[in-house]
């Protein structure tokens, strides 16, 4: 054993790691938001939760990844610390299908057929398949696919590398000697528990004892503790990742270490007694590839077997060793509370979070322009503090939405999720400016409240008629937005229209009455003002039902859109009629 095999034992550590990495981000790429819809929706019933945590986690190849998603989401209030239980059972029962891929190794058969069930034999094919694919396709989906055989072929790449680098260690007495030393099952379980810890990955920590296995020097005594000291050890990242966050995502990440020890104080002492009671041969006999990818599964169902049944109480104890000193917290501080880098782990979960953040501005944002529409019908102090509460929220969403998507967009995403953060850039800001618009509406009738100031009873009929549009319009974009409407968004840009058609109407009737001697110069500029306001909230309207449509399209050309469905378009010329003719104003005298 020279420096050689030493540098190739961890370059095949470094493919390893890196295949399995390309394999789960690309697997997760093609779940997209499916993963974090399956956690939401989780039943009160156990057995599916446990086997939507094995899918999960089977799809994104890390039960540490699942688990850090369900410490971003119990973060962010999504789910309920009590939920996550059954879902870590299935992650940890999901994770071991790894160790029976790289158990397929082990296969020794002369005949074709068989040897090509060795992935050594398959995962050149696979990955000519996939370098194929990438190099000749333009389908998001179909590269995502190839990427995960490329990265498969990689991992059994650096499978196969760890195995020739420890192959000379089955001659080299010195290392026998060593493994003299795994026979006391506690040193096992805190070598497996280390070394997992430190690489960060069960599946690699695994894949290294298997290599090892395929020598003949491990035996079942020294691989049965270490397996349970691998698992373990993978909760590493769960409680790296809950550094910073709230009671209830620490908890997640400590149940997840207390199952753990628990089944393997459990499984260890049971293990133990019936070794000095019965006289087991087998354990001092080589383990196989296949019998450790058992023993890894066997521990994990085990576990939860012996587990199930007592759930309340390790919800308990946790809340009892994770006391609850978490402070009040704002509707805002809340939603934003998870935008940090967990979930950037899991982008498609952080989209689908994101945009559900942006449908509850886009929400807020409409109530607060009726409530600033609505002081001039009714001044109240208290509608008027809300406006401008609201306005601030508003702005705390665009700053922390903005900064976090800038983030996300520099992930390696789908083409779908590419397009939703394209869409949530460009509104937004749009959402936040038209709280602007909302306080400046409040301004006005403060004012008019202020110096009991009141529009002549025609002006006002005219305004209530372009508050109805506004109302209207507010409404379409709304719900065009939260549902992705694309019916609705369409009559969003002909309602527009109407809106700068009314309010330069309106506009020309208060020049009309001004000279005759209706209306004070002192309302006027009131009446501009609340004029510049309403189109402005119209125009953000337009923006953001055109970035709805544009996200179907598949591309952002506001420009060339517009100008599509504003000359020689029937469709639009249609609806912009009907709004013209909702939407009248009475000829004055």
């Amino acid at each position: 054993m020279d420096i050689y095999m030493v540098l190739k034992l961890i370059g095949g550590l470094v493919f390893f790691m890196f295949g399995m990495n390309v394999m789960s981000g690309s697997l997760e790429k093609m779940a997209g938001g499916k993963l974090e819809h399956f956690l939401k929706k989780m039943t009160k019933n156990p057995f599916i939760s446990i086997f939507l945590g094995a899918v999960i986690t089977i799809a994104m190849q890390s039960s540490s990844a699942t688990t850090v998603m369900l410490v971003g989401l119990v973060n962010s209030g999504i789910m309920q610390f009590s939920q996550t239980i059954f879902v870590i059972f299935g992650a940890n029962i999901g994770t071991t299908l790894t160790a029976w891929i790289l158990a397929l190794d082990g296969i020794q058969a002369s005949n074709l057929a068989i040897a090509m069930l060795k992935p050594e034999n398959f995962s050149p094919i696979l990955a000519l398949i996939g370098t194929v694919i990438i190099m000749t396709s333009k389908n998001d989906r179909k590269k995502s696919i190839a990427t995960v055989l490329v990265g498969f072929a990689v991992l059994m790449n650096g499978m196969e590398m760890m195995k020739d680098a420890v192959s000379p260690l089955a001659e080299l007495p010195e290392f026998k000697e060593l493994l003299v030393q795994f026979q006391n099952p506690l040193l096992g379980v805190l070598i497996g528990t280390l070394f997992t810890a430190v690489i960060q990955s069960s599946a690699a920590s695994i894949g290294i004892l298997q290599a090892l296995a395929a020598t003949g020097i491990i035996s079942y005594g020294m691989a049965i503790p270490i397996i349970m000291g691998q698992n373990i050890g993978t909760c590493a990242t769960s409680l790296i990742s809950c550094i910073g966050t709230n009671t209830k995502a620490k908890r997640v990440a400590v149940v997840h270490v207390s199952i753990k020890i628990i089944g393997t104080i459990v499984w260890l002492s049971a293990f133990c007694l019936c070794r000095s009671i019965f006289d087991w041969t087998f354990v001092n006999e080589p383990v196989s590839l296949f019998s450790i990818a058992l023993i890894h599964t066997i521990f994990n169902i085990a576990t939860t077997i012996l587990l199930l049944p007592f759930t309340k109480l390790l919800v308990r104890m946790t809340e009892w060793l994770v006391k609850d000193g978490s402070k009040a917290e704002s509707e805002v501080e809340r939603d934003l509370h998870w935008l940090d880098e967990r979930l950037l782990s899991t982008p498609s979960v952080a989209v689908t979070e994101c945009n559900s953040i942006t449908n509850k501005m886009a929400e807020i944002a409409c109530q607060n322009m009726f409530r600033a529409m609505g002081l001039f019908e009714k001044y109240d102090q208290k509608n008027v503090d809300k406006v401008y509460e609201v306005e601030s929220e508003l702005d705390e969403y665009e700053d922390r939405l903005g900064t976090y998507l800038v983030q996300l967009s520099s992930i390696s995403l789908s083409n779908a999720d590419s397009l939703v953060i394209s869409k949530m850039l460009q509104t937004i800001g749009d959402f936040e400016r038209l709280g602007d618009h909302a306080v400046n509406l409040c301004r006005a009738a403060a004012e008019m409240h202020e110096k009991n100031l009141k529009f002549s009873p025609v002006a006002a009929a005219e305004i209530r008629v372009l508050t109805a549009a506004i109302d209207e319009i507010m409404t379409l974009t709304t719900e065009a937005y939260q549902h992705a409407d694309m019916d609705l968004a369409a009559k969003v840009e002909p309602l527009e229209q109407v809106i700068d058609k009314l309010a330069q109407a309106i506009k020309n009737n208060h020049v009309d009455r001004l000279k005759k001697g209706e209306c004070t110069i002192e309302m006027g500029f009131i009446l501009s003002d609340i004029l510049n306001d309403y189109k402005r909230i119209s125009d953000h309207c337009s923006n953001i039902a055109v970035a709805v449509i544009e996200v179907e399209k598949g591309s952002f050309d506001t420009h060339e859109y517009l100008k599509g469905v504003r000359y020689g378009n029937q469709e639009f010329s249609s609806i912009y009629e009907a709004f013209d003719r909702k939407y009248y104003l009475a000829e004055q005298n």
